[in-house]
């Protein structure tokens, strides 16, 4: 066995059927042997200086590939001058420097931060392409199941040029499909299908035997043998956009579950949030110091009295029914519709927090969800029961192999090295940036920031630019759009109710003199393409009125101006009453700083602190779950315990 062929798992005898990787402690490095900055930039000259002129000679290569085996460094110069000749035959360019770079990085196990526009999906397609000829599934993770599938059909040429076939897994597909789609050399989806369809092999897999056992007992068709893995195990992944999986969402529980509530549930939820709306505050109830968390006082655990007793041991119990209250307060008060959720088709859609995107099939637990569709007066779905469970801080460190790219990630260096052992290797630009970074204006509401970016909007849009406009929620998209038709400006808005006409949308953002309101769906995976007419007025000019709690996804919202040395610019105008602000700073210091003729640098340190504060309590939150799920780790793999016939 060589060298090489022990560094890339692949399904079979030595690595087994469903190769996968024990739980690791927290913090322990991936990387086997690293590659220096300076080894990293003597490969990406070699196999640029070693691309044939012709573009040709591919078949004859691929076929003497495997003599270099034994040579690990040999056969990696090779492959990528492979994959690299593929995707300029493809193309019709060669990749450049930079992509050479990151795709070796990633081959390194560790992340790659490039600029936007800089070719990311060129990179982790290199990647890909050298780690599956080595025989190695390789699962490529995208944003969203619309970026999946457009990555896999423009690049499906590009794989098959090397001898290698190219899939992708969307929402819709069935188990079939979804088998089949595994089954191929390189799968493109999301971390969300990923993750289910490891949960649902999960719950198919016998417990407690071999690998080897579990494959006789299928080929003999033993009962509860259980039917085939969709997946072929955790071999590689390359995610796409890994801040988003592996900071922002790594919390986030995926829940396998099947319907288990009753009338007799429902009433007891339609109770509960009758008895809160009767609730008064301070009197019956207090916040609890994180805001989003009630507790009844004694007078309203009182005014409980008039609710009926239910006969049902657990609705009739006193702590169950306060609980019960005390989460219906949450969903009168904390979930607001065009924030949290939205209300499309006679369903309550959850809207991700990170993207702004609808979270079609999300739900709250614990009875939440049905009493947010009661509050809305929609038709009440029934209670989920969890079959199991996994986050994607959990899931991910189960690959064998695991890499990933983004435009920002600096920010995050720590705890991705701290919770998932992985290092970051910032990619240098290709060409310098020429986006104008334009003062902060800081405004004492709302209604006053409406006003100023309306004249603002109108004012750059009217020398020919294209404006693009970020707010945080789909209520402050909506509000944005009434100020500018009092204003008469002809505008577009995009937020979880225009999903469906993304890709139009984005298609003319970059118009001549066109605006655009958007929230943060057009933060991430989205390339506005300018036309020659605004390129030359100044490019894309980007208005931010968010405040995110980490400057990360600000810096998405950012790149979507001044992309591959282009030129544009970006102006942040804030409001002294957005959220984050609130929380973190007394009204009466931001109510002066908001004051015309404040220092600007005092609004710019205010910002900076506000986002510290609160990214360091979500790192704090995460990082404390990963050591915590390191400990526990035994309700989340695959069962031990069986019953034996």
């Amino acid at each position: 066995m060589t060298a090489a062929a022990l560094a890339w798992p692949a399904p079979g005898v030595l690595w087994g059927e469903y190769p996968q990787q024990e739980a690791k402690k927290p913090g322990e490095s991936r990387s086997r042997r690293r590659l220096s900055r300076r080894a990293l930039e003597r490969f990406a000259d070699t196999v640029a200086a070693a691309l044939p002129p012709d573009h040709g000679g591919l078949t004859q290569r691929l076929a003497a590939l495997p003599a270099l085996a034994r040579d690990p460094q040999a056969w990696m110069v090779e492959a990528m001058v492979l994959a690299a000749t593929a995707l300029t035959q493809e193309l019709g360019y060669p990749p450049h420097r930079q992509q050479l770079l990151a795709a070796r990085v990633l081959l390194d196990e560790r992340l790659a931060e490039m600029n936007t526009g800089e070719g990311k999906t060129a990179a982790i397609a290199l990647a890909a392409a050298v780690a599956a000829l080595s025989r190695t599934p390789v699962h490529v993770v995208t944003a969203n199941d619309y970026l999946a599938q457009r990555d896999a059909e423009r690049l499906q040429r590009f794989y098959w040029r090397l001898g290698l076939r190219v899939a992708f897994v969307t929402q819709p597909m069935e188990a079939a499909r979804r088998r089949q789609a595994y089954g191929a050399d390189v799968t493109y989806c999301t971390a969300k299908e990923l993750a289910f369809d490891y949960l649902r092999d999960s719950l198919g897999r016998a417990a407690g035997l071999a690998p080897l056992e579990q494959r006789a007992r299928r080929l003999a068709g033993a009962q509860g043998a259980g039917e085939a893995p969709v997946l072929r195990g955790l071999c590689m992944a390359i995610l796409d956009e890994a801040d988003t999986v592996l900071v922002d969402e790594a919390r986030m529980p995926l829940v396998l579950a099947q319907a288990e509530g009753s009338e007799v549930e429902a009433a007891f939820y339609a109770g509960a949030l009758r008895t809160a709306q009767q609730l008064a505050p301070g009197t019956d109830y207090e916040r609890r110091n994180d805001g989003r968390r009630f507790e009844l006082t004694a007078a309203g655990r009182q005014r409980l009295a008039p609710w009926p007793l239910a006969a049902h041991a657990l609705f009739g119990h006193r702590a169950h029914r306060e609980a019960a209250v005390e989460l219906a307060l949450v969903a009168l008060l904390v979930l607001r519709p065009e924030h949290e959720y939205i209300v499309r088709d006679g369903e309550v859609t959850l809207i991700d927090e990170t993207t702004g995107r609808p979270a079609a099939g999300r739900a709250w637990s614990g009875g939440l969800h049905q009493l947010v569709e009661l509050k809305e007066g929609v038709a009440a779905t029934r209670r989920n029961g969890t079959l199991t469970q996994i986050t994607f801080q959990r899931f991910f460190p189960r690959y064998l192999r695991l890499a990933g790219a983004s435009g920002t990630l600096r920010e995050a260096r720590g705890e991705l090295r701290q919770v998932y052992g992985l290092d970051l290797v910032v990619i240098p630009p290709r060409v310098p940036s020429r986006l104008k970074q334009l003062p902060l204006e800081l405004w004492p509401d709302s209604p006053q920031l409406w006003e100023r970016v309306a004249d603002e909007a109108a004012r750059v849009a009217g020398t020919g630019r294209a404006v693009l406009i970020g707010t945080e929620s789909v209520a402050q998209s909506e509000t944005l759009s009434e100020v500018l038709g009092r204003h008469g400006l002809a505008h577009r808005v995009l937020n979880a109710r225009q999903d469906r006409d993304e890709a139009e949308l984005i298609a003319a953002a970059g118009g001549h003199g066109r605006i655009t309101v958007a929230t943060s769906m057009a933060g991430r995976g989205t390339d506005i393409v300018c036309d020659a007419l605004v390129l030359a007025r100044g490019g894309l000019h980007v208005i931010l009125c968010q405040l995110n709690a980490s400057a990360r996804i600000d810096r998405q919202f950012v790149g979507r101006a001044g992309r591959q040395g282009q030129p544009g610019s970006v102006q942040r105008l804030l409001a002294a009453d957005f959220p984050l602000l609130v929380r973190w700073w007394p009204a009466r210091w931001l109510r002066w700083l908001a004051h015309a003729g404040r220092p600007r640098a005092l609004a710019n340190v205010t910002l900076w602190l506000a986002q510290r504060r609160e990214s360091f309590t979500h790192r704090y939150d995460r990082v404390k779950l990963s050591h915590v799920a390191a400990s526990e780790d035994r309700d989340l793999t695959f069962s031990r315990q069986v019953l034996h016939e």
